[in-house]
């Protein structure tokens, strides 16, 4: 009897062996180096078309069953915004406050109507706060077979049950094994291949490695996410010496856009292992990291940032300069540090399909290994990136609207909403400054000091108050 049982657990040790290297082995062949020497063997084209079809036919299977229940109301699209504004000055919305007094705004007059003016525009932030909005998962018109959007939907129809559990046992049981395996591998190469880089002479052979090194890594990890990246106008990529700028929805941007080019990295040094990646991929590269003493001294910061961008062969700057992410909808307030250098500004847009997967991070919600496991058990991520012409500051510009410009480009490139907001402002409180501009815009219109600041819209006027 003891023999019979060694036996049968020796057979089932030799079967797992033999599934752990064709695992490994299908990994390799199909998926690693391929991505490596960055081909596509179509396997993730048919996937995501395969997906398309099937959540095509679960919205109309949701719509038919909503028909026929008359329960489970079908979302309509939401709106930017819940209230229309009109855009126009303080000084015009007071105007029309006022149309029933004969007088009209003159110098040294105040009026008590003068209040509702602001009463409407606070109400207006609290019903449609449009700051708050963009730190929220972006809504789906139809349910995507993920549980982050309605989770009643799946029992309208025995059919729609199953295909969602067996979604459920695809994701958690095949491709989460499959996507951790990747970026473990990935992860764990880039330490090393930059490591060893790190030890040859600083020459042309020890960039053309590094650059290589990189881009196979980050591929690697790409595949292990089920990405599928179109990138447009790819005669506008970043060069060297130049500064890359790009909007800001999730961590992974920069496996997203590293997967077409190398970037020298900005940002806080980091311990335990995010401080060994720093560490090992600065032996090989130029990244720029600084010290959480130095990222307070915004001179340091400037002094070195522009140091690596007089070196012409130094690879360009990878900057997010929302300083934050947002939820695939909008463009927030670009910090002009970033502009302020000097050299070439090469803009980029970034546009998720959020069918597939919620790429936003909000980090107010989940921490980062939360964040990457909702990733990793979502169908794909599906992206689109576009490579806007270079851009330099103009005569005259200063840095805050050469930013406010290259953002409007990358908003209108990307489909998505152009704020004035500052980012910061999901974890802080807004600055007194802010309150004061307001104060001195109705000032200076009362007094009869008609400057610059009370001809702005009230888009402009208000947006942070």
């Amino acid at each position: 009897m003891t023999d019979l049982c060694e036996g049968g657990m020796e057979d089932l040790w030799s079967i797992a062996v033999v599934l752990l290297q064709v695992w490994f082995s299908v990994m390799i062949g199909f998926i690693m180096i391929p991505a490596m020497f960055g081909l596509s063997l179509g396997v993730t084209s048919v996937y995501i078309q395969i997906l398309v079809k099937i959540l095509e036919w679960a919205t109309l299977r949701i719509e038919r069953g909503h028909r026929e229940r008359h329960t489970l109301p079908v979302p309509a699209p939401l709106p930017f915004g819940l209230i229309q504004r009109e855009g126009g000055s303080m000084e015009q919305e007071m105007g029309e406050l006022r149309r029933y007094r004969t007088q009209s705004i003159s110098r040294g007059e105040f009026a008590l109507s003068d209040s509702f003016y602001f009463y409407i525009k606070g109400l207006e932030s609290i019903v449609d706060d449009q700051v708050t909005q963009r730190f929220s998962s972006e809504e789906l018109v139809s349910w995507n077979l993920l549980t982050r959007t309605n989770h009643n939907f799946h029992y309208i129809s025995l059919r729609l049950t199953i295909i969602w559990g067996l979604g459920v046992i695809i994701r958690y049981c095949v491709l989460f094994p499959l996507r951790i395996t990747l970026a473990i591998i990935g992860l764990t190469w880039l330490v090393i291949g930059t490591t060893l880089v790190g030890f040859l002479p600083n020459k042309r052979l020890k960039n053309w490695l590094s650059e290589l090194v990189h881009l196979m890594c980050y591929r690697i990890c790409a595949r292990g996410l089920s990405a599928t990246i179109q990138y447009h106008n790819k005669e506008n990529k970043p060069q060297n010496g130049g500064i890359c700028v790009a909007n800001h929805t999730s961590p992974i941007d920069i496996v997203i856009l590293a997967n077409d080019g190398c970037y020298a990295m900005v940002g806080q040094s980091h311990g335990g292992l995010m401080g060994v990646i720093q560490r090992s991929m600065v032996r090989s590269c130029p990244h720029v990291w600084f010290e959480r003493s130095e990222m307070r001294d915004r001179n340091a910061v400037t002094s070195r940032l522009r140091a690596h961008v007089a070196a012409k062969t130094n690879l360009p700057i990878l900057i997010f300069p929302e300083g934050t992410c947002i939820n695939n909808t909008s463009v927030m307030m670009f910090k002009k540090g970033s502009f302020e250098i000097g050299g070439t500004i090469y803009p980029v847009a970034i546009k998720y399909d959020p069918r597939f997967g919620d790429a936003f991070w909000n980090s107010a919600k989940y921490n980062m290994v939360n964040y990457l496991l909702r990733m990793m058990t979502s169908w794909a991520i599906v992206v689109n990136v576009w490579y806007l012409p270079p851009m330099t500051r103009r005569e005259g510009e200063d840095a805050a609207q050469f930013a406010n410009r290259v953002k409007s480009a990358i908003a209108h490139q990307g489909g998505l909403l152009d704020m004035a907001w500052d980012g910061s402002l999901k974890r802080a409180k807004v600055k007194e400054e802010f309150k004061e501009r307001q104060q001195k815009m109705y000032s200076s219109m009362v007094m009869g000091k008609k400057g610059r600041n009370s001809q702005e819209p009230h888009t402009e006027g208000t947006r942070r108050q």
